[in-house]
């Protein structure tokens, strides 16, 4: 149950993110829409460009801690609610003992051929 409303969390997160670079792309459409303008409003354009650099701001860094979050999963650091760390360790054990096998074999086989010689 937890998982999952990290998982919302997380995803909400996104949401925000994405409703902040639309209105950072609005901020820039009223800005172009105002120097457009034969005479423009500087009290206007300092507005929307103080807005559009905060909101840049903020949604680079909530990217930044959503990547560092998604590093930290895929890296197989501790996590909750994540099992990726155990599955690539169970497939990395696997991988071990076939190649066990096989070099096992291979001596089974070179010990075979020296007694029959």
């Amino acid at each position: 149950m937890a998982t999952y409303s990290l998982a919302n969390e997380r995803l909400r997160a996104l949401e925000d993110i994405e409703r902040e670079i639309g209105a950072i792309l609005q901020n820039a459409g009223t800005v172009i829409l105002e120097l457009s303008k034969e005479k423009t409003n500087e009290r206007l354009l300092d507005r929307q460009a103080a807005a559009f650099t905060a909101s840049v701001q903020h949604v680079e860094a909530e990217l930044s801690a959503q990547i560092r979050y998604l590093t930290q999963v895929a890296t197989g650091q501790p996590h909750e609610g994540s099992s990726y760390s155990s599955r690539k360790d169970c497939q990395m054990a696997l991988k071990r003992v076939d190649y066990t096998r096989l070099k096992l074999s291979d001596v089974a086989r070179t010990c075979e051929q020296m007694l029959e010689n």
